[in-house]
């Protein structure tokens, strides 16, 4: 009988394994590709999972012109305003500049009682800015503290600066960002599942029944000599709250909540209700009901992805 192989679970790729510090991950946006969209990101929340009845469009495909069933993520994704223009020079911050000092914020910043008074057009010797942004969670039902992320732009500096000048202290709606956008990428934290051990950490086996010291564990951690455990021992710690991003998700639908109205009349479990727009994703998605997300661009799009073509009909 050959010898039995089991490859290392819990990969490196992956590490330290902890608990991140901020729910909303920070995004390489330079690797982005560029899109005709002016904000390459935004902010949402996921509503939970559902089976979603769509037509099938997708050429080539077993079940073209067929009615079928795929399961679906939803997110909710309420209007954003810009709270602060940040320049960069050699992809260093040289200057920020605050342009909305909304009551919401103080929930969540400590903000200068005087405003700036040094204006956008004075900032000189600049080769790139980025925006931070923050949410209008409070009409989502949610909560009332908004969540802020640092968004970066796409085209020239002068288009950047016509956006911002354009959108301060406007609201700006998912629809006329990511309208003809087929694909997106999620970025967000996993549920947090605490303090867990090896075998549910890291999948190993479990020892004979007659094993010393308990089965679920590693049997050595370790040699005598030299009397040091390495860090890819699979070792009991922190699972879940990482933060993971789920690449090429189809969007499916996009639109109001006033226009198509797909509440439950209990309301949608550890959620709520709807207010505002939403996506409807193939697929899942990381996270509980409530977790903030933030949905960009596609890094890296595929064919197989882009291929895929749905009419959504209705949710079962």
């Amino acid at each position: 009988m050959g010898k039995r192989h089991k490859p290392r679970a819990g990969s490196l790729q992956f590490w330290p394994r902890k608990r991140i510090r901020k729910f909303l991950p920070s995004v390489n946006w330079s690797a982005l590709p560029s899109s005709s969209s002016n904000v390459l990101g935004f902010i949402g929340y996921k509503v939970g999972m559902a089976s979603c009845l769509v037509k099938d469009l997708t050429p080539d495909s077993l079940t073209k012109n067929k009615r079928i069933t795929i399961p679906c993520s939803i997110i909710e994704i309420p209007p954003f305003k810009i709270f602060s223009v940040r320049f960069y020079k050699n992809n260093n911050p040289i200057s920020e500049i605050l342009v909305s000092d909304d009551k919401e914020l103080k929930r969540k910043l400590k903000l200068p009682k005087e405003k700036s008074k040094l204006e956008i057009e004075n900032i000189k010797d600049y080769d790139d800015l980025q925006v931070i942004i923050y949410s209008l969670v409070k009409k989502t039902g949610i909560k009332k503290t908004p969540d802020l992320s640092e968004i970066a732009l796409s085209g020239n500096l002068e288009e950047k600066l016509k956006f911002v000048k354009e959108k301060i202290g406007k609201e700006i709606s998912a629809s006329e960002i990511f309208k003809n956008l087929k694909l997106v990428d999620i970025r967000g934290l996993t549920k947090g599942k605490g303090f867990s051990g090896p075998v549910k950490r890291f999948g190993i086996k479990l020892k004979q029944h007659k094993s010393e010291k308990g089965r679920r564990r590693p049997g050595s951690l370790g040699p005598w000599h030299p009397a040091h455990v390495s860090f890819r021992v699979p070792m009991a710690g922190q699972l879940g709250m990482f933060t993971r991003i789920q690449q090429n998700s189809k969007l499916i639908f996009l639109g109001k909540i006033s226009d198509l109205n797909i509440n439950p009349s209990s309301g949608w479990k550890n959620y709520g209700i709807i207010r505002t727009e939403y996506a409807i994703l193939s697929g899942s998605i990381p996270g509980t009901e409530k977790r903030q997300l933030l949905i960009t661009l596609p890094l890296r799009a595929t064919k197989k992805q882009l291929k895929k073509h749905f009419e959504f009909l209705k949710l079962v």
